[in-house]
């Protein structure tokens, strides 16, 4: 069965949301955001930065809720670095133009599976720290 919150996600970014707004904003309840708000705070992390030259936009998503949810510097570290292992273990890269073959061509992962990964990984970081 297809994780609902992954497929969340997706509609949201097939409907206008960045890949790091589409991670976070499916994450509102457990952050304690109003969705709203969280697509305004992460607007600026898609595209890797708006570059694609920087971190890939659905781990930025990740990052952003993993702070609200833990609200401290050791718990959010411990969860991004849980996220970005998983993540680079997975795909070989968290760059957004190496994913997307800026450089060379050859895609390594949609923007789908990138956001879906960063979902996953995401809860799996959250449900191993309760």
């Amino acid at each position: 069965m297809e994780n609902l919150r992954c497929e969340k996600a997706i509609e949201k970014k097939h409907n206008g949301y960045n890949c790091a707004q589409a991670v976070a904003c499916s994450f509102c309840k457990e952050a304690s955001m109003d969705e709203d708000t969280l697509k305004k705070i992460t607007q600026g992390f898609g595209a890797g930065l708006g570059t694609m030259a920087g971190t890939c936009g659905a781990i930025s998503g990740a990052a952003v809720v993993a702070g609200l949810i833990n609200q401290d510097k050791a718990g959010t570290s411990q969860t991004v670095r849980s996220v970005m292992n998983q993540f680079k273990q997975q795909n070989g890269t968290v760059i957004c133009k190496d994913l997307k073959g800026v450089e060379t061509g050859k895609v390594i992962r949609s923007c789908d599976d990138c956001v879906r990964d960063a979902v996953k990984f995401l809860e799996d970081a959250l449900k191993s720290e309760n």
